[in-house]
């Protein structure tokens, strides 16, 4: 317990200085993070005899990262998305090359690394420059809601649960720590709207709700996958809490739909 307590303490320092230190710190720390999750989640496949093409996957995650990047800085970098399908393509085409029993469970595991965690990665990125500019509150709030949300799953589940939520998946999880989590993210929402106003209020109590929902999905998908590998952690980085997609697993699926939400009620 007490080495999970220190490694939390750090973790969450270093995650608030990612934030709060400037634009760069930002843009190249999550790019780092994002790749290192990737390469964490194609580790985990080595026990499941899969062999993922993960030099041209890396590369390809870099690319789709600094494209976003790009985007944040010129509008005109969208044009480098028509280049995906061919570098993309080399993932299918470096199979032809090797000698494996199953190439389309290579190519299929290569693919869903990069949807899995770069993306979604690419996503929280842009939630720093939605209106153009880096402003570092949504990231900031966007992080605060997913540890409310995990905190207050855990300590009332731990208190009050009773009922399963998806017992297959994550015997632990209950529908009153969900609740729970939900009740508590949506707190602060409140408490964020008060210190940072670019958003209205609507909008945030929205974030909340997606962040609880789909924060929630995305852990079980990620407990989904650990449990088909028959594996406890996805890594052992962070002495006492796993490895880093053990940490990241709610972002993975409510960044993206942060985003999109904030980006059409923003602009339409």
């Amino acid at each position: 317990m007490k080495t999970r307590a220190i490694t939390g303490f750090f973790f969450v320092i270093v995650m608030l200085s990612s934030v709060l230190t400037g634009q760069y710190v930002f843009d190249v720390f999550y790019f780092l993070l994002g790749s290192f999750c990737l390469w964490e989640f194609y580790g985990l496949l080595k026990s499941a005899s899969i062999k993922p093409n993960i030099t041209t996957a890396l590369l390809n995650g870099a690319f789709i990262y600094v494209i976003f990047v790009l985007i944040a800085y010129d509008d005109d970098a969208r044009k480098l998305i028509l280049l995906l399908p061919v570098t993309l393509s080399f993932i299918a085409i470096q199979e032809l090359f090797k000698k494996t029993d199953a190439p389309f469970t290579n190519i299929s595991y290569t693919f869903f690394g990069l949807l899995f965690t770069i993306i979604p990665f690419s996503f929280f990125h842009a939630l720093g420059y939605l209106n153009g500019s880096f402003n570092p509150h949504l990231p900031l709030a966007f992080l605060l809601m997913l540890w409310g949300n995990d905190t207050g799953a855990y300590l009332v589940g731990s208190k009050f649960g009773r009922t399963k939520l998806f017992e297959r998946h994550s015997p632990k999880k209950t529908w009153e720590g969900f609740i729970g989590g939900v009740l508590i993210t949506v707190g602060i929402a409140f408490i964020v709207n008060h210190y940072f106003t670019e958003q209205p209020l609507q909008n945030l109590i929205w974030m909340a709700m997606i962040i609880s929902v789909f924060g929630t999905i995305g852990d079980l998908i990620e407990s989904m996958l650990k449990r088909s590998l028959k594996v406890k952690d996805s890594g052992g980085i962070l002495p006492g809490h796993g490895g880093l997609l053990d940490r990241f697993d709610g972002l993975l699926l409510a960044a993206p739909i942060v985003y999109a939400y904030l980006y059409f009620v923003t602009n339409f």
